[in-house]
């Protein structure tokens, strides 16, 4: 190995080490930016048609008069 090869092959190193470490910190930031925004998908469980379809409150009969009271 001449002089050459070798200074090819330590830059080349030192490259692929560098692009290896911010391959890796983008996968790191992406990842947090996920887990910060990222909300559970639940599809067939009943939290899923709980959003779709609130639970219905109905008025007590005290609320009831409270409200007729007011008009």
């Amino acid at each position: 190995m001449d002089m050459d090869q070798a200074a090819v092959f330590l830059a080349g190193s030192i490259l692929t080490a560098l692009g290896f470490l911010v391959v890796i910190a983008a996968i790191i930031i992406v990842n947090n930016i996920l887990h910060k925004y990222w909300k559970p998908v639940r599809i067939f469980t009943t939290d899923s048609w709980t959003a779709m379809n609130p639970p219905v409150r109905y008025a007590t009969p005290e609320e009831v008069e409270e409200i007729k009271s007011k008009k």
